[in-house]
């Protein structure tokens, strides 16, 4: 009979199981957490009451295959795309409204997405990507239609979002090379083997397949979009862990990367500088799509 596991067994990376579950929860390193997501549902309320009425746009028949579309004036114009995060099980596009006018008075339009969560799949996280990267398939492919410029589709993303991006950058890199001009990826987890591992694992359910589909640091050859890869100085060691995993992946293999470190940010706070066009993300997202002068 084998030793049962102690406390002090090392499960991933130098942790022990309880270290690693901490790893992927954000609750323990950011304590201000719900004062955050608070603040996104008021930023919100006051972007929400001075831009015009989203335009509510379905890209597929499920009920949350629907996307807010926040236009900029003009027609031809870059589309901006936002997946949010929520642990794949939690929020919605209504919650990050507060990041719209940055890209409107840029001169953008901005989608933000609304996907299926995780536990309307039975804990399968693939049909989840397979809507994402259908959703930025049919803005690209329907730009003109909503004033947009098919040349000029970039995305953001952040948390469970932007690990959501990322598998999109390689299913779509495989399928349609041209399709995003580039990416803004904050907070992301790139590799599944360690969260399969985590706590995470009790809602979603993992198989050797799925790990390696939805691991995009395993299929960096298809990747044709530059990415800025972005996290807060104070996040989880394992999520500051895998932005640079995927980062040093990328470099290595000759692809268009950046990292950026948000000093003094947590988790939840480094994409509220995606809101602004002075501060860490959302100048880069506006220098990235050239609307930065």
């Amino acid at each position: 009979m084998t030793d049962q596991p102690t406390n002090t067994a090392k499960v991933w990376g130098g942790l022990t199981q309880a270290e690693l579950d901490d790893a992927y929860d954000q609750s323990v390193y950011a304590a201000n957490m719900a004062t955050v997501a608070a603040r996104y549902g008021s930023n919100s309320d006051v972007a929400r009451s001075r831009l015009p009425k989203a335009e509510r746009i379905s890209y597929g028949p499920a009920a949350k295959s629907a996307f807010d579309l926040y236009r900029t004036t003009g027609d031809a114009r870059p589309i901006q795309i936002f997946v949010h995060g929520g642990a794949w099980k939690a929020t919605t596009a209504a919650q990050y409204v507060f990041l719209a006018e940055c890209f409107t008075k840029a001169g953008a339009h901005m989608a933000i997405l609304d996907f299926d969560w995780v536990q309307d799949h039975d804990g399968d996280l693939m049909p989840v990507a397979a809507q994402i990267s259908v959703a930025i398939l049919w803005i690209a492919q329907n730009a003109q239609h909503i004033g947009g410029d098919p040349g000029q589709i970039y995305l953001s993303a952040h948390s469970s979002g932007a690990h959501m991006a990322g598998v999109a950058l390689t299913q779509i890199g495989a399928s349609a090379p041209k399709t995003i001009q580039g990416a803004v990826l904050a907070s992301g987890m790139f590799d599944m083997a360690p969260v399969r591992l985590s706590a995470r694992s009790a809602y979603v359910s993992f198989t050797d397949a799925s790990e390696q589909a939805l691991s995009p640091l395993r299929h960096i050859a298809d990747i044709t979009t530059p990415v800025i890869l972005a996290y807060g100085a104070l996040e989880t060691p394992e999520f500051i862990r895998q932005s640079n995993a995927f980062h040093d992946a990328l470099t290595a293999a000759g692809k268009p990367s950046e990292v950026i470190i948000g000093q003094n940010y947590n988790h939840f706070e480094i994409i509220e500088t995606l809101a602004n066009p002075y501060g860490l993300l959302g100048a880069a997202a506006l220098r990235q799509m050239g609307l930065d002068e």
